[in-house]
């Protein structure tokens, strides 16, 4: 299973910029392999976050608690992501998110210090990084934002369910209204709406 992380980490790189094989073996120094179960931490909020993770295989969520101690997520995690505290390692204080395993998992941990070094040396892996970066977080951020703003809840449903139909057959449902901002049983009666607007 390590080895086919580890191919399977290359080969999500190299889908956003080929790396070199001198740094693919520099960056496998910052890299361990690591078994999680149902519901382990990859990190908890309060804590201050030191790598952050290649899923193999799994799925995971990153999420916040209101000052009620009500759960928001703000985004999952399928094979070939990497979740992680990313304002916290940036900044180097306590994250305010936390990661969840929703399945059993295999994941890479990658040292954040370690990486940023790389970066300077390693112009292929920069070139990944500012990929990723504008994909992930820049593209799909503005994205989400809008949708909050100006979709019904209804219409941000169906987004999701256009965008990630293989997350929505592997999320509880409460996973899912959490993330569109909405109850369980909002998201119930949308279902049902649509269910019955349905052709036969």
């Amino acid at each position: 299973m390590k080895t086919e992380a580890f191919a399977a980490l290359r080969r999500t790189l190299d889908r956003y910029h080929p790396l070199g094989d001198q740094s693919w073996a520099a960056l496998q120094t910052a890299c361990s392999y690591r078994e999680l179960r149902r519901h382990e931490l990859l990190c908890r909020a309060g804590e201050t976050p030191t790598y952050f993770s290649f899923v193999h295989r799994g799925l995971f969520r990153a999420f916040v608690l209101d000052e009620k101690g009500n759960e928001y997520n703000k985004a999952f995690f399928e094979e070939g992501r990497f979740p992680g505290a990313m304002t916290a390692l940036l900044r180097g204080e306590p994250s305010r998110v936390t990661l969840e395993a929703l399945e059993a998992a295999v994941v890479i941990d990658i040292s954040f210090a370690s990486f940023r070094r790389l970066l300077h040396l390693h112009h292929d892996l920069a070139l990944f990084q500012i990929h990723y970066l504008e994909h992930h977080w820049l593209l799909d951020k503005d994205a989400r934002e809008i949708e909050l703003v100006q979709e019904e809840a209804a219409e941000r449903y169906l987004r999701f369910l256009r965008d990630f139909p293989a997350l929505a057959g592997r999320l509880p449902l409460y996973h899912i209204a959490s993330h569109l901002g909405i109850t369980p049983t909002q998201l119930s009666r949308i279902r049902k709406k649509i269910e019955g607007t349905q052709p036969m």
